[in-house]
C-alpha cells in the first residue's frame, strides 16, 4: 500500500507554508521509501482529485488552528479528520479546500479508508519564505507522527 503524503500550504506566507515545509523536511527520510509519495501540494487545486483517488493511504500535513500553542502538533485520523475538517471551515488562500477534495473522492467512491490530517499550530501568517521558530521546531515531530501513522497502517495492512 502506498501513502501519499500531501504538504499544503503557500510557502512565501511563513507558517501558512507549514505542510510544504513538512513534506520538504521529510524528503530526505523518505528517499528509500517505495511506500511513500511526498507532494508539495501548494494552494490545492482541482488537479489533485485523480492523485487522492489514486492513493490507498492520505495523509495531509497543513496549518491548522487547533487554538494551541504555536507549534502545536495533532492528529485526526479518519472520521476525526473529517470532522475536524468540517467544523474549522476557514478563509484560506487555497483554490479549493481539502474537505471539497476530500468530498470528490467521497462521491467517486475513492475517499481513502486510511486518511489523517497532521495540523500544526501557526504564530504567524505574513509574507516571508520560512516558517516561524515554533513552527520549524515542529517540522521533525509532524514528520514523525506521518512515518508513524504510515508504519503502523502498513503493520496492520500486512496482518
Amino acid at each position: 500500500m502506498k501513502t501519499l503524503v500531501l504538504g499544503v500550504g503557500n510557502s512565501l506566507l511563513t507558517d501558512e507554508g507549514a505542510g510544504v515545509h513538512a513534506v520538504r523536511h521529510l524528503e530526505g527520510r523518505c528517499r528509500t521509501r517505495d511506500d511513500v509519495e511526498l507532494v508539495d501540494a501548494g494552494t490545492l487545486s482541482f488537479t489533485l482529485a485523480g492523485t487522492i483517488d489514486d492513493c490507498g493511504a492520505l495523509i495531509v500535513i497543513d496549518a491548522a488552528e487547533l487554538k494551541e500553542a504555536p507549534g502545536t502538533v495533532r492528529l485526526f485520523e479518519h472520521e476525526a479528520m473529517d470532522r475536524f475538517l468540517a467544523h474549522n471551515r476557514k478563509l484560506s488562500v487555497h483554490e479549493v479546500s481539502l474537505l471539497d477534495l476530500l468530498v470528490m473522492a467521497r462521491l467517486a467512491g475513492r475517499l481513502p479508508e486510511r486518511r489523517a490530517l497532521i495540523g500544526i499550530q501557526p504564530r504567524d501568517i505574513d509574507w516571508g519564505e520560512r516558517p516561524s521558530a515554533p513552527v520549524a521546531a515542529a517540522l521533525p515531530a509532524a514528520g514523525d507522527i506521518a512515518l508513524s501513522l504510515i508504519d503502523r497502517w502498513s503493520a496492520h495492512e500486512a496482518q
